[in-house]
């Protein structure tokens, strides 16, 4: 098991994802679907408004034998160097599998206010640690909402797939527990045939919430780190637009070339090249 002290809040939190989380005199705070979180970096401490949730940070992941993966990619070696707290994190399956459909052609400043106007609308308001906070709507609140209503979020387009993916959880179209089970493939086929996930939305849902380690967000920043810092190992296969063969054929060389931890690299990647570039997280 990982040691908790190793883990860097600033670095975890500001690496793409997650949203609804706010540093308020030095302490993070976030919400967790129905809870709200309060972790503190020195002495590492969550605290829950609902419950504890030991593992939001994966702390039951074998950290040595997956740094001992990764690290035989010289530039994952070099990240994991750059952010040695930086950690992959388990959040609540259905505020990820929102939080992402709303990332669709959205900045993390965009996304974090759909998902604030979200919660303060749908949410349940609750008081926390001297704080107001909303907590994450139901899939049955978002179902049975309105577009009308969704619209006034600033979801745009987005507001139907909420409303539609919301609808599949609650038919049971789209059970989270069994997509947990089975493997990666079936996994992703499900989740890309529900109306707005395409195969990069899939990926950060099924690593970030749904134990599936070995994917591989491929999006702007993924595909510029694979062309600058990989074309001898992907050549042709970034060279040209991504179809959604193409996009399969990439993960296969990459889970052959990053390992079945494939999820960790990427992270650590799109953290390195985002700050190089100086960009904003939240």
């Amino acid at each position: 098991m990982q040691e908790l002290k190793k883990i860097d809040l600033d670095t975890t939190i500001n690496s793409g994802q997650v949203f609804l989380w706010d540093k308020i005199d030095g302490i993070w705070y976030g919400v967790n679907g129905s809870e709200i979180l309060k972790i503190i970096q020195d002495p590492f401490k969550i605290i829950s408004s609902e419950k504890m949730t030991p593992n939001f940070f994966r702390q039951d992941d074998n950290m040595k034998k997956i740094l001992r993966s990764i690290r035989r990619d010289k530039l994952v070696k070099d990240a994991v160097s750059r952010f040695p707290g930086l950690r992959l994190l388990r959040q609540d399956p259905f505020q990820c599998y929102i939080s992402f459909i709303c990332s669709s052609n959205a900045s993390i400043g965009n996304i974090k206010q759909m998902l604030k106007k979200i919660t303060k609308k749908f949410g349940k308001r609750t008081n926390f640690d001297g704080h107001e906070f909303h907590t994450f709507p139901t899939a049955e609140k978002l179902a049975n909402s309105n577009i009308a209503e969704l619209l006034l979020c600033g979801l745009g387009f987005r507001a139907k797939y909420v409303k539609e993916a919301s609808q599949d959880i609650v038919s049971g179209r789209i059970n989270f527990n069994y997509l947990k089970e089975v493997n990666y493939k079936t996994a992703k086929d499900i989740l890309v045939s529900v109306y707005g996930i395409g195969d990069k939305i899939a990926d950060c849902i099924l690593l970030f919430s749904l134990e599936k380690i070995e994917a591989f967000p491929i999006d702007r920043w993924t595909l510029r780190i694979l062309r600058k810092y990989y074309s001898d190992v992907f050549d042709e296969s970034i060279s040209r637009s991504i179809t959604k063969k193409k996009y399969e054929d990439i993960h296969e060389k990459i889970v052959r070339h990053f390992g079945p931890f494939a999820g960790y690299s990427q992270q650590l990647l799109f953290k390195m090249e985002r700050d190089l570039n100086n960009k904003k997280w939240l």
